[in-house]
């Protein structure tokens, strides 16, 4: 599968990023169960790969600035659905959510970029 998200950065954002994913390292999320892989910043968006382990619950929160996230594998959900591997969610400027994954999953997210007005 191949996903392509049109005018993906902002257009001051010029560095070129390659990252071989397959061989760089998880880091400790913020809580038990969650793992890290940052991908890229720039001006206050960031884009990770996270992944969850099973019966991983996060705390509720706010995201400035919007999130996006593609479930790559397994099913992430919320209080407000379940979204298995293929799903997108797009949740705009200051929105809310208790994320957590039954099964596990690894998720692409980007936050910071949809703005605040």
């Amino acid at each position: 599968m191949l996903f392509i998200k049109r005018f993906a950065f902002d257009a001051e954002d010029t560095a070129a990023v390659r990252l071989n994913t397959a061989s760089m390292r998880w880091l400790p999320g913020l809580v038990p169960g969650l793992s890290v892989m940052p991908l890229h910043e720039h001006a206050g968006e960031h884009t990770a790969l996270v992944r969850w382990q099973p019966e991983t619950f996060f705390q509720s929160h706010a995201h400035f600035g919007g999130e996006e996230i593609l479930v790559l594998d397994g099913v992430f959900e919320d209080e407000f659905g379940r979204y298995p591997a293929g799903s997108w969610l797009r949740s705009p400027h200051m929105s809310r959510h208790q994320p957590f994954s039954r099964e596990g999953c690894t998720i692409f997210v980007k936050v910071g970029h949809l703005g605040a007005g």
